[in-house]
């Protein structure tokens, strides 16, 4: 059986790539399209909140692949740091810009499905001020990769600032249960059956959320993929200049 740590090589994690992404593109997009439709036309209207509600299948899917995009840079920062696997550090770069969009919506969708329910666009409630703090870290992320040259020491760099910003990510997953007050309702999955949406809601939106990870997966490798491409573009043009210099 191969190991894992063969991706890490760069020719072989673009084979990889090539193979799987078709498959996750088609997957993704028929999740989407599925779970979309089935919960924006084919649920009823929530009997408190109408069909505001619906949101839900926006909201909820953006919200967990923000958080759990940066807990995945962690993860390939970390294995940076140990291993100094250029894929992993790539892979956690080319995450940022998915992470954001993904955070961007959720804070979107969080305030147009709050208005109605809160009377305001905006609380600075437990877990919306720890998610908007996560969106400043992802904006922070990215800058910090641009304004470094050397691309070992924005990895470096970005790995550490990423270790910081975990905590965030673990304060908007789990804010509700640390402050007990706060506008933010608990959890719309558990473990809990109890605690779940009703089943009219929950199984369109378990379809919706498979779509969101299906392209996040999609978006990250075709992303790291393209730095890779781009980082070798880099070396073989400064190898040009110096046989020229």
């Amino acid at each position: 059986m191969s190991s894992l740590w063969e991706y890490a090589n760069p020719v072989k994690f673009l084979r990889l790539s090539e193979r799987v992404l078709p498959v996750l593109w088609i997957t993704a997009g028929i999740c989407l399209v599925v779970g979309l439709v089935w919960g924006f036309f084919f649920t009823p209207d929530d009997f408190r909140q109408g069909s505001t509600v619906k949101i839900i299948y926006l909201h909820v899917p953006s919200a967990l692949m923000a958080i759990n995009a940066w807990l995945m840079m962690l993860v390939a920062s970390l294995i940076w740091l140990v291993r100094r696997h250029h894929v992993s550090a790539l892979a956690a770069k080319a995450a940022a810009p998915v992470g954001i969009t993904m955070t961007l919506i959720a804070l979107v969708t969080g305030a147009i499905w709050g208005q109605p329910m809160w009377g305001t666009w905006w609380a600075w409630d437990p877990r919306l001020t720890s998610f908007l703090i996560l969106f400043l870290f992802y904006i922070g992320y990215v800058a910090l990769w641009s304004a470094i040259e050397d691309p070992d020491t924005a990895a470096d760099l970005t790995s550490v600032l990423c270790i910081v910003g975990s905590v965030f990510a673990v304060l908007s997953r789990y804010a509700v249960l640390f402050w007990n007050q706060g506008l933010h309702q608990g959890a719309s999955l558990s473990l809990d059956k109890e605690k779940n949406v009703a089943d009219v809601f929950y199984q369109p939106l378990l379809v919706s959320i498979a779509g969101f990870v299906l392209l996040f997966l999609a978006l990250v490798l075709y992303r790291t993929g393209t730095e890779i491409r781009l980082r070798r573009a880099q070396a073989l043009i400064r190898r040009e200049a110096a046989v020229h210099a």
